[in-house]
């Protein structure tokens, strides 16, 4: 059970251009995949952020995690924090919790497979046998433009009005059956996305709706768009920054609000809970440092009464693995997930089969471990597409910034 190597692959895939309030997505998402080589041949996957700067310390981590017991989860956490330069290093916390995450992920399906459970009995067991994610939904542009300005449309079309908004709801739905509805907003003015919302809600009465401007709007706009579509909602995600604004419009308008924003570390959470600025966190293990301390956010919550969810950044067949696992194993986890996956899991690198939406859910993968296999010809083309393109980190402001020069992305912006 010994570490003999770690392989860390840069990946990039396909990505739509899908509109939010840093800009557009790029055409090419960025990712990398983490194995644990183990010394009886057994191999473990994680998958984690994507960019140069995450590749580059994950390599200088690889030594001082080779060597190590696979079941020495503290140890390969001390290891990195000491390869980063520990708490007086210039790597923050969360930079630190980032590069850990995907090594925690491998560890643990590692042990799934050493010893034939699933990871989420290493988690403490299944409190539900599927988890629940949300159809996430997205202005979005009808395709990417080429080097001369055209554009071919991809298979979703446009999304930039209400009608756009519904049509894609409906086909997200009727491909995987999801049961709520998350619209990422903060892209036009306010008032236009509470048309969609109220859209979606004559088309899908029955579906709990989210609206996430990302910080996007003023307090004032805050406070409009509750009074207005507050009603129409299960909670409204980050509609101002901070833990003050948030804090302040909760208390003006009694408004159920969520946040990947304002509460991304442990630290966070205390002046969270004595201002009463959020009643649901949505977790990532990417962020939060892998699936145990995630599970820690839960137990939090759960003790101040807070309800949770999960963030979902563009990602692939193990990260939702995870999630999956990490969902099914944690009791505060009671709403519906967030997902891009069905915006990009046509260049997963998991063997198809085994994550598969029926009624906007996952069952929980019984096989051992995560309950997925790698693709290596798939994860060998992913890293070629990378290798190709050039690409080494997102950002989405300076991509929309090629066909809107005077974009700004500062906020509040409404």
């Amino acid at each position: 059970m010994i570490i003999r190597d770690v392989i860390v692959t840069p990946i990039a895939f396909r990505d739509p251009p899908l509109l939010n309030a840093a800009g557009l997505h790029e055409p090419l998402a960025l990712r990398t995949v983490v194995q644990l080589v183990l010394d009886d041949g057994v191999i473990g996957l994680g998958e984690g952020r994507g960019g140069r700067a995450v590749t580059e310390r994950l390599e200088r981590v690889r030594p001082h995690v080779i060597g190590r017991s696979v079941l020495d989860l503290n140890g390969i956490e001390r290891a990195v924090d000491d390869a980063l330069g520990g708490d007086a290093g210039p790597l923050s916390r969360n930079d630190r919790r980032t590069v850990f995450a995907p090594l925690e992920v491998a560890a643990l399906d590692a042990q799934g497979r050493i010893l034939s459970v699933p990871v989420v009995d290493l988690l403490g067991g299944a409190v539900r046998e599927e988890v629940p994610f949300a159809a996430y939904l997205f202005y979005k542009w009808e395709g990417h433009p080429g080097a001369d300005g055209t554009v071919v449309a991809d298979e979703w079309g446009a999304a930039l009005d209400p009608e756009g908004i519904v049509a894609q709801a409906h086909r997200m739905i009727d491909l995987h059956g999801f049961r709520s509805i998350k619209l990422k907003a903060g892209v036009l003015p306010a008032q236009e996305e509470a048309e969609a919302i109220r859209a979606l809600r004559a088309a899908f009465p029955e579906h709990p709706l989210r609206i996430d401007p990302n910080g996007a709007w003023s307090h004032e706009t805050s406070l409009r768009m509750a009074e207005e579509i507050g009603d129409l909602l299960e909670y409204l995600e980050d509609p101002v920054l901070g833990l003050d604004g948030m804090s302040a419009v909760h208390a003006a308008t009694g408004a159920p609000l969520a946040t990947n924003m304002c509460v991304v570390d442990f630290e966070h959470i205390a002046e969270a809970v004595e201002k009463r600025s959020v009643q649901i966190i949505l977790g990532d293990h990417h962020y939060w440092g892998g699936l145990r301390h995630t599970q820690e956010l839960g137990a939090i919550c759960s003790t101040f009464g807070i309800g949770m969810s999960m963030h979902s950044n563009s990602h692939l067949g193990i990260s939702l693995a995870a999630m999956t696992h990490l969902a099914a194993a944690t009791p505060a986890v009671t709403h519906a997930c967030d997902t891009h996956y069905p915006w990009n899991r046509e260049d997963d690198i998991v063997v198809p089969g085994a994550l598969e939406f029926r009624d906007g859910a996952l069952a929980v993968p019984r096989g051992p471990g995560l309950g997925v296999e790698l693709d290596e010809d798939a994860l060998a083309r992913q890293h070629q597409v990378l290798l190709d393109s050039g690409r080494s980190e997102r950002d989405d402001a300076t991509y929309l910034r090629r066909f809107e020069p005077d974009f700004d992305p500062r906020l509040p912006r409404f």
